[in-house]
């Protein structure tokens, strides 16, 4: 995804694999301080952008967010250390303001609002809200900014909920204003209640879309974009689309033609491709594909979800498979062609983000704590390991920190 979108709150289904130990990870990040960041990169053609970009990564049931650099021409990752003390479960950059939101997993899904000093990536905190007063353990899920309406979009995976938080001038955030509560479950141990993982914002604007884990449900509310108002109908309750028992949907992502949206279920680690209706408000089936290869008998945990600006190109991460899986899409139909299914470079690839100039891709693989580098051909999509990678505690969300270097998916 473009300056992704990343997770939640429960545990990995490799998480019993090696994991370095968080003083480890924490001395091998300060060593490489000093050090420049590895070779054996492509270099980026001048148009990707020469000016270093910031990255900030969050750290997976961690207390604290990493910063960075990205050098798209010398393809080299720089750390410069811990700039914030806050759990960090998910991040989304303002669209127009230096200004970074982090959503936590702790008690009451807090959402914290930082300024960003552009010339030393320093983090300034804001203020911060919650959005369960009853404060369920566990957390957010997912954070994401609607920009028309000036609201962070936030997914309490615990709680069941869908709040609006209004963005102020300053960049900082009010209580919420709206709020949904999902309903239902699913077949899986993990889906005793409704646990919502992400929510997109539809091209018409006036609907809301959230994947819920637990209930294997994408629910379908209204969005009012000038109160800022989720709502489902009084009588019915919200539309939604069925998946199937025991997929936990995870990502949704609408493909440039506005009439096709990508859902990644978690659980059976496959893409589905659904046809969407803004004038009736409907999802319908249209394509299934596993992420998974056809040998693979493991445990499955589809993770991550994200496009190529132009929407030829849409890519997954498989935790199980520790693979990144890239698809064509026909420009026309949405639907999809697999291309490309690579290694990514360490264990639990937890999330992705590609660079503005779209021959980059920085994978968070948490498990194994780097963050990995790979290069991306623009004609075929299809992706290089680079051999340069990062280490980082437990990164689960990668963001680049300053405007000219993100988008918001859904992204951001």
């Amino acid at each position: 995804m473009w300056d992704s979108e990343h997770p939640e709150t429960e545990a990995s289904p490799v998480a019993s694999a090696w994991r370095p130990s968080r003083r480890t990870a924490l001395g091998a990040l300060a060593a490489s301080v000093a050090v420049p960041m590895l070779t054996g990169a492509h270099r980026a053609d001048a148009s990707a952008g020469t000016t270093p970009a910031l990255l900030y990564i969050g750290t997976w049931r961690g207390t604290q967010v990493n910063g960075a650099r990205f050098d798209p021409d010398g393809a080299t990752m720089t750390p410069f250390g811990v700039v914030a003390q806050v759990n960090a479960s998910w991040q989304a950059k303002h669209p127009s303001k230096p200004v970074l939101y982090v959503g936590s997993g702790d008690p009451g899904g807090t959402v914290s609002a930082f300024r960003i000093d552009r010339a030393s990536g320093a983090l300034d905190l804001i203020g911060r809200v919650t959005t369960d007063s009853a404060g369920t353990p566990g957390g957010l899920s997912y954070i994401g900014v609607d920009r028309p309406s000036g609201t962070v979009l936030a997914a309490n995976f615990a709680a069941g909920l869908v709040a609006a938080l209004p963005i102020r001038q300053d960049g900082g955030l009010d209580s919420p204003v709206s709020t949904v509560v999902d309903t239902g479950s699913g077949p899986h141990p993990r889906q005793t209640g409704p646990h919502p993982h992400h929510v997109a914002v539809d091209p018409s604007g006036t609907f809301a879309l959230v994947a819920d884990f637990g209930a294997d449900r994408v629910f379908i509310y209204r969005f009012n974009r000038e109160t800022r108002v989720l709502s489902a109908d009084e009588t019915t309750g919200p539309r939604f689309y069925a998946a199937n028992p025991g997929s936990g949907p995870r990502r949704l992502l609408f493909h440039p033609n506005g009439r096709t949206l990508y859902l990644l279920n978690e659980l059976t680690a496959d893409l589905q491709v659904l046809d969407w209706s803004s004038r009736k408000g409907e999802l319908t089936s249209g394509q299934s594909l596993s992420t998974d290869s056809p040998e693979y008998a493991g445990p499955k945990s589809a993770a991550e979800l994200g496009m190529s600006r132009d929407g030829r190109f849409v890519y997954t991460s498989n935790r199980g498979e520790n693979t990144i899986v890239v698809f064509a899409a026909d420009r026309r139909t949405g639907r999809l062609t697999l291309v490309q299914r690579i290694p990514c470079g360490g264990l639990s690839p937890w999330s992705f983000t590609i660079h503005r100039g779209g021959r980059w891709m920085l994978v968070a693989n948490q498990v194994s704590s780097t963050v990995t580098l790979f290069s991306i051909d623009p004609r075929s999509g299809k992706l290089t390991d680079t051999g340069t990678s990062m280490p980082v505690p437990n990164p689960d969300c990668i963001t680049f920190g300053y405007r000219a270097s993100s988008v918001v998916i859904s992204a951001n």
